[in-house]
């Protein structure tokens, strides 16, 4: 988990501020892993909105796929967003964003190693 913590900040975990890759996590482990992290339509996460670590009580299953809340307002994930290999990190992670109408939206998510 010390390793991953770099890498997590590299996709903007922290906050919804655009993540800029300065080279300070170059040698991370999970930096290529990351970077090659895709969504079901083949749009990138970490190259085109920021990721958040996020609690495992901040993620449910329900019958009609997966939830995560996001600054205290829970958000359906869309069936593509969902990133379905191994999760490296281990810690659930969602990449959400704001569209043009000003609507958060999720844009990937892979869920934590035990759920």
């Amino acid at each position: 988990m010390r390793l991953s913590l770099p890498v997590l900040m590299l996709c903007g975990l922290i906050s919804l501020a655009q993540a800029r890759d300065d080279g300070r996590y170059a040698q991370s482990p999970l930096k290529n892993w990351f970077n090659s992290l895709k969504n079901q339509t083949g749009v990138p996460c970490c190259d085109t909105a920021d990721g958040r670590r996020i609690d495992d009580a901040d993620v449910e299953m329900k019958p009609d796929g997966y939830y995560v809340r996001v600054d205290g307002v829970w958000y359906p994930v869309p069936p593509d967003a969902v990133i379905n290999v191994p999760n490296r990190a281990g810690v659930p992670i969602v990449w959400p964003f704001v569209d043009q109408n000003g609507k958060m939206q999720i844009r990937c998510f892979i869920p934590g190693a035990g759920i």
